[in-house]
């Protein structure tokens, strides 16, 4: 399970190291696309083939259904580690995420959020989220 918040810069090429606790289980190829919220989605070859699976079923019929799937795939790139632990973040979703130095790697359960860390600062900020306005929502899903 990707869990935990790791700060990164990345360097001038665009490339960020993936922290070492989450190197295990992203794998040494994973997929980074857009992500919600401004910021970007890493999923496991694994974890993006479910998704892949999911986005699949949505009716090419309904609007909404394909402006989803085509947020989401038209951005996707595979990433690969080098030696040094980095992996490049292409440039469209660097500009897409506001990404030019400091960032903030979060694991979210079955995907890693890769923010910039100012825009994290202030979606992680009290003024923002209010855990117990959150755990009230939670109980329409049945949490």
């Amino acid at each position: 399970m990707l869990i935990g918040e790791y700060e990164h810069s990345l360097d001038a090429k665009g490339r960020l190291i993936m922290p070492a606790k989450l190197r295990e289980d992203m794998g040494e190829k994973f997929i980074v696309t857009k992500g919600l919220d401004g910021c970007l989605f890493g999923f496991s070859q694994t974890e993006w083939a479910n998704f892949e699976e999911k986005l699949k079923t949505l009716p090419l019929t309904n609007k909404n259904a394909r402006d989803f799937v085509r947020f989401f795939l038209s951005g996707a790139i595979e990433c690969e580690i080098d030696k040094q632990g980095r992996f490049l973040i292409a440039s469209n979703l660097r500009e897409y995420a506001n990404m030019e130095k400091d960032v903030v790697i979060i694991g979210v359960g079955t995907r890693l959020e890769i923010w910039n860390k100012d825009k994290w600062k202030v979606y992680n900020s009290e003024e923002n989220i209010s855990a117990d306005e959150i755990a009230e929502n939670m109980t329409m899903l049945g949490i």
